[in-house]
């Protein structure tokens, strides 16, 4: 008779406490906007103190600092890590603060718990991609004001210089319609500098120097260094050496800083899914301790 009681009373306070027929929701968005604060502040907390140590990592007095593959790395393991941390700790706190459903089958108490973390992780995804995304709006601006603002020496900017790269093309142009098969001696020593670097300019850009260009640029500067054409051509063609070896070194690093960034992005996308995956399992995590502590 006892046993009967005791059922009788506990099957009573369960549905008192039971909600009427889904009048209270699903989904408990205070405690999802709760852990998706707390988790997108975390991430910018990770992501300041990962920018800090790795300013510190590649330090231009360095002598062995890491190159893009090893920055890459080291990204993507911070990355991995700030996931883990802000993901865990935002979907737990959204499991343990969200409202307890009664007379809800555990399967479903789990799916709920699941998808109150995934929703605090992408809001906390949204919140931090909208702040990084403001910053980066202005961090461009300031570049553009800073690139189209003259130098304090010679009254140009980036930006002009960038737009006069076609002008210089068309100098080295119009400096072979009007070449002679000797140079004139009497020319001044700045026109004859200006053509060289036209020269040398059409030279890094094409890959390589044209036979005639070679012969007339050693015939330059045996003009008006004085020097014999042998010399003059042991000159050139060192320039020249070292002018392919910078432009090749050039290409190189723009080409390793294309792959890293294309790594970077892959690595970005799948430590999101990771966050999504932790904050999930910890938002189930939480509401499973609630559950047991209640």
């Amino acid at each position: 008779m006892a046993s009967d009681v005791d059922v009788t009373v506990v099957g009573y306070a369960l549905a008192a406490e039971a909600p009427a027929g889904g009048a209270i929701s699903a989904v408990s968005w205070p405690a999802i906007f709760a852990g998706s604060v707390v988790a997108a502040a975390m991430t910018i907390v990770m992501l300041a103190l990962g920018s800090g140590l790795g300013l510190a990592s590649v330090s231009p007095w360095s002598l062995g600092r890491p190159g893009p593959v090893s920055f890459t790395v080291m990204a993507a393991i911070w990355m991995v890590a700030t996931q883990w941390v802000a993901s865990g700790l935002g979907g737990y706190l959204t499991g343990r603060l969200r409202t307890r459903w009664m007379g809800v089958h555990a399967h479903e108490v789990f799916f709920r718990d699941t998808a109150h973390g995934f929703l605090a992780w992408a809001l906390a995804s949204l919140v931090v991609v909208a702040l990084v995304s403001g910053a980066a709006t202005m961090a461009v601006s300031a570049g553009v004001r800073a690139a189209t603002t003259p130098g304090p020496t010679d009254g140009t900017s980036p930006a002009a210089a960038l737009a006069a790269a076609p002008i210089q093309g068309l100098a080295y142009d119009v400096d072979t319609l009007f070449r002679s098969d000797r140079p004139d001696p009497t020319s001044s020593a700045s026109d004859a500098r200006a053509e060289a670097a036209r020269i040398l300019a059409s030279a890094a850009v094409n890959g390589q120097m044209p036979p005639a260009d070679s012969v007339y640029l050693s015939q330059l500067v045996s003009d008006h260094a004085f020097v014999t054409p042998a010399e003059a051509r042991r000159r050139v063609d060192a320039v020249a050496a070292r002018e392919q070896d910078a432009a090749g070194k050039v290409r190189m690093a723009a080409d390793e800083a294309r792959k890293a960034a294309a790594a970077f992005g892959l690595i970005a996308a799948l430590s999101m899914l990771i966050g999504a995956l932790i904050a999930s399992a910890a938002a189930a995590l939480g509401g499973m301790e609630r559950d047991q502590h209640l």
